[in-house]
């Protein structure tokens, strides 16, 4: 093991002592306060806009309204995180609501600015930003939304809306679901377990056990599949009332494109490109049914295992691969990814009430990222953690950037987590001597591409289409009829997917928190294929410039950061070339098996 190592690695609760003690500590308090205060002194700085105003006085006002946003990060940040480590805590859902209604009330006393800066001519936003620096992109972007920007009564009601309309729809669909307990039949006995334990069984040997817990999971979420409709009924009326309605944007999809600020062109040709090539995973899944020896695989079998290898991994062994695995690489990155656990940032363990899955949230640049796991011991539990932490890694490089240019837009903020478990699987190839290990390690890379990519795809052309359907008055039962031909077009003839699964896309998180979210991992992990055959083509000298990338965080455009690396996001053949990847992956299999 290279660098220094961590003695006691071990699952736990992370701390979130660096923010706040605790929900009722007078620091939380004092710190509500103080951003009040700050607030009352930025609103005194309203007299002084003017299209002529002196361009010192201009940066004061930038630099007071970093100092502001990053006390309100830590009061938004310790909410979040108290809330998604055990999301039945009815003092964190307190301090969450009561959070967000203050930051909308910020959102409103902080408003005059954008709307001033977005109403000056360009002439003269120019002369402002001679001297922002760091701040240059930031102020261009908020520009970008100058022809979907309300007047300031309008914008202010929106923002009061929402604490109560779909950020509260949003918070009670996480109560629901992150309250099931799941049941299942193992070895003659009924267990119960939260969703991430009924996931595991996904990968189970086992096709009857692999069966019953897909089935447990769609049982659960179908029972309450129209109430869970009605939600995201509303969810999608919101963000169409809002989006299209007011703000007069082309169509929902163009809101996120805006946002990440790809063109929707680009994004349309992804998608295409992806639905094109669903053939390509088709090809792998009936491989993969006849190396297990069926006819067809179920939806059921699609992460089944295809050796007899069952290995298992204690967490600290496997923070110790993902170290080695980023060491070799760069010894920086390794260091930066044991930061995380050296600040006891990790909440890794699996209990009830916690949310499930994983993510990693910086909360502001000086603070080192908190990451959330829910290990057990699995392979791609090992995959998990590299990711999460390529993410720290990223907001870390780019921690010299202001709050307000640190966070690298979405698709390309999967850039580092998705080269980062590229860098473990390499790692393990090497070092694995099982052959069966081995090759379940590349069967299960091709699984995670599916995952990652063409599974993204189809959830965001189903977003695309529901949020159409939902303006003409679909209800959940017709919905769930559109998300079943879309599992069929995304499978066609070679996997058999049973009726249940067409309430699949109510236990999709992401379509409800954060509409169109999903393209991103498929714009990330096709990226990454493209980036990480330049590394293993031009090793050394790839890797400052890749790091270069990662450094410049939100600084820039994506399409001019991505220009730098060498990708033209415009270019059919850029998507396409991901895709001939994994069928050159495809085939290497087809020729083994």
């Amino acid at each position: 093991m290279n660098g220094t190592s961590l003695s006691s690695l071990q699952l736990k609760r992370w701390s979130l002592a660096e923010l706040f003690p605790a929900p009722d500590s007078p620091e939380l308090e004092s710190a509500f306060g103080v951003l009040s205060s700050r607030i009352d002194e930025f609103e005194e700085s309203r007299q002084l806009l003017a299209a002529d105003m002196d361009a010192q006085a201009f940066l004061d006002i930038l630099t007071e309204l970093e100092d502001i946003n990053d006390i309100a990060y830590r009061i938004y940040g310790y909410a979040g995180l108290l809330f998604t480590e055990d999301t039945q805590n009815q003092v964190a859902q307190s301090l969450q609501t009561r959070v967000r209604q203050f930051m909308a009330d910020m959102a409103n006393r902080t408003l005059f600015f954008s709307l001033w800066w977005k109403g000056l001519e360009d002439a003269e936003a120019a002369r402002l930003m001679a001297d922002a620096g760091d701040l240059t992109y930031w102020l261009e972007e908020m520009r970008h939304f100058k022809p979907h920007t309300l007047t300031e009564p309008e914008e202010k009601v929106i923002n009061i809306k929402d604490v109560t309309g779909s950020a509260a729809l949003n918070n009670l669909y996480d109560t629901i679901t992150n309250r099931y307990v799941f049941k299942v039949e193992i070895d003659g006995e009924m267990r119960e377990m939260t969703r991430g334990e009924l996931m595991a069984l996904v990968y189970s040997q086992d096709p009857d056990v692999r069966a019953r817990a897909y089935q447990e999971l769609l049982r659960i979420y179908r029972e309450d599949g129209p109430v869970l409709g009605q939600i995201y009924q509303y969810i999608v009326r919101d963000w169409r009332n809002e989006q299209v309605d007011m703000r007069k944007f082309s169509s929902p999809i163009a809101v996120r494109n805006l946002y990440n600020d790809i063109p929707d062109e680009v994004i349309d040709l992804l998608l295409n490109v992806a639905a094109d090539n669903a053939e390509v995973f088709q090809r792998f899944f009936t491989l993969k049914a006849r190396l297990l020896g069926v006819d067809k695989l179920r939806r059921y079998d699609i992460y089944a295992p295809v050796t007899e290898s069952d290995k298992k991994y204690d967490f600290a062994t496997a923070a110790d691969m993902v170290f080695e695995a980023f060491h070799r690489f760069q010894p920086e990155m390794a260091d930066m990814a044991r930061q995380v656990f050296l600040a006891d940032h990790l909440d890794s363990e699996v209990r009830k009430g916690k949310r499930g899955g994983a993510f990693c949230w910086t909360v502001t640049p000086s603070l080192t990222p908190w990451v959330q796991v829910n290990f057990q011991g699995r392979s791609n539990d090992v995959s998990t953690l590299a990711h999460e932490l390529g993410h720290a890694i990223h907001g870390m490089l780019a921690s010299e950037h202001s709050i307000f240019t640190f966070h690298a837009s979405l698709p390309l903020a999967e850039t580092a987590s998705t080269f980062g478990e590229m860098l473990l699987v390499d790692y393990l190839l090497e070092q694995e001597q099982d052959e069966s290990v081995r090759r379940e390690m590349l069967f299960r890379e091709l699984s995670d591409n599916y995952a990652t990519i063409m599974r993204q795809v189809f959830f965001a052309l189903f977003e695309r289409e529901a949020h159409e359907l939902i303006n003409q008055g679909a209800t959940p039962d017709q919905l769930a009829e559109a998300y079943m031909q879309n599992l069929q077009r995304q499978f066609g003839d070679a996997v058999d997917v049973s009726d249940e699964y067409r309430w699949e896309w109510v236990a999709i998180p992401h379509i409800y928190h954060t509409p169109f979210y999903v393209y991103a991992y498929a714009f990330g992990q096709l990226l990454v294929l493209s980036l990480y055959r330049q590394f293993r083509s031009e090793g050394e000298s790839f890797k400052p410039r890749y790091l270069s990338l990662l450094a410049a965080g939100g600084s820039a455009a994506p399409a001019a950061v991505l220009k730098e690396a060498g990708v033209d996001i415009h270019s059919r053949e850029f998507w396409q070339g991901g895709f001939d990847i994994l069928a050159e992956q495809v085939a290497e299999l087809e020729a083994l098996a």
